[in-house]
C-alpha cells in the first residue's frame, strides 16, 4: 500500500469540521456504538453490574443519551452480564480463545468460545494468531479463525488484529482480508493491552479493506476501533473516516464499534456542554 498516500488521506479526513447542529447527533451516535469493557484480573460481579448500569444509562440525568452497544467481559463473568442486561438492547460480548495472546492449544481456545456462547454471549472477541500470520503460515491463521467461527455459532465473531504488532499497512490490509475471508463478522484494531493501537491511518486502511470486500462479494463486515481513543474529537474523526470510506450504512452499532470505556465520559461532557453552554467536570459522571 501507499503509506504516504494513506496517511495524507487520513489526515485530510480528520480536518473535516462538524457543525454544532450535527455535533450532538455525532456524539449520541458515538455513544450508541461504544463497547464498555472491563478486562482486569480484579474484575468482580459487582463491577460488572456497575458497568452494565452505566451501559444502559450512560448519563442518568439525560434521557437523550442512548445506551451503548455492548458490554465486554471475561468468559466467567458472562452470566453476570447476561443477567444484568436481559431484556435490553445492550449486547454481551466476551473475549475468548486465550485472549490476549491467542497462543493456547487450539482445542482449549475453541472450548473457551463454546463456554462463553453457551453462557449467553452475543459476541465473541478473539485474536488473530500473529505468531502464525507473521511467520507466513496464513493457512493456519485462517483455519483457526474459521474453526472459531464454527463453534461461535450465532454469536458474532470479532477478530482482533493487534495492528501494533503487524508492522505495516500492507500487513494490516492482508490480515483484514484473511480474517474476513475466514468468517470474521468484525475486524478490530487492538486488544488494548499494548501501547500501539487504533490510529486514523489504520482505521482508513481497515475501512478500505472492508469496502473492497463489500464491493467484490456483497458481504458486509463490521469495524471495531479500540485502543487509545479517549476524546470526543477523536471519536467524530473516526466517524468521518468510516462515513467517507464505507458510507452511512456502516454508521450503526450493527457494523461499527468504538472500544474505549475511557472515551464515554468525555463524550458525555461534550454533549452536556452543547446543552448547557458550560463545561462539565469529570467527577460529574460516574466512573466504573
Amino acid at each position: 500500500m501507499d503509506a504516504t498516500g494513506l496517511e495524507e488521506r487520513a489526515a485530510s479526513l480528520t480536518t473535516r469540521s462538524i457543525k454544532t447542529s450535527s455535533k450532538r447527533a455525532a456524539l449520541e451516535l458515538a455513544v450508541s456504538c461504544m463497547d464498555l469493557t472491563t478486562l482486569e484480573g480484579a474484575d468482580t460481579a459487582g463491577k460488572v453490574h456497575s458497568l452494565c448500569a452505566k451501559a444502559l444509562r450512560p448519563d442518568p440525568t439525560n434521557p437523550e443519551i442512548p445506551p451503548v452497544a455492548a458490554v465486554c467481559v471475561y468468559p466467567t463473568l458472562v452470566p453476570t452480564a447476561v443477567e444484568a442486561l436481559e431484556g435490553t438492547p445492550v449486547k454481551v460480548a466476551s473475549v475468548a480463545g486465550s485472549f490476549p495472546a491467542g497462543l493456547g492449544p487450539l482445542e482449549a481456545r475453541l472450548e473457551e468460545i463454546r463456554w462463553a456462547t453457551a453462557a449467553g454471549a452475543d459476541e465473541i472477541d478473539i485474536v488473530l494468531n500473529r505468531s502464525a500470520f507473521l511467520s507466513g503460515h496464513y493457512s493456519l491463521a485462517f483455519d483457526e479463525i474459521a474453526a472459531s467461527k464454527e463453534v461461535a455459532g450465532e454469536a458474532h465473531l470479532k477478530v482482533i488484529l493487534e495492528v501494533g504488532e503487524l508492522g505495516s499497512y500492507d500487513q494490516i490490509r492482508k490480515a483484514s482480508m484473511l480474517a474476513t475471508a475466514a468468517g470474521g463478522d468484525f475486524i478490530k484494531t487492538s486488544t488494548g493491552k499494548i501501547a500501539s493501537a487504533a490510529s486514523f491511518p489504520t482505521a482508513l486502511c481497515m475501512s478500505e479493506a472492508i469496502r473492497d470486500i463489500a464491493e467484490r462479494t456483497g458481504r458486509q463486515v463490521g469495524l471495531k476501533l479500540a485502543g487509545g481513543i479517549r476524546t470526543a474529537k477523536q471519536a467524530w474523526h473516526y466517524l468521518v473516516i468510516v462515513a467517507e470510506t464505507l458510507g452511512a450504512d456502516w454508521l450503526t452499532p450493527r457494523w461499527f464499534r468504538l472500544g474505549a470505556s475511557s472515551l464515554l465520559n468525555d463524550v458525555l461532557m461534550q454533549h452536556a456542554k452543547l446543552s448547557t453552554g458550560r463545561y462539565q467536570r469529570p467527577e460529574n459522571f460516574t466512573v466504573v
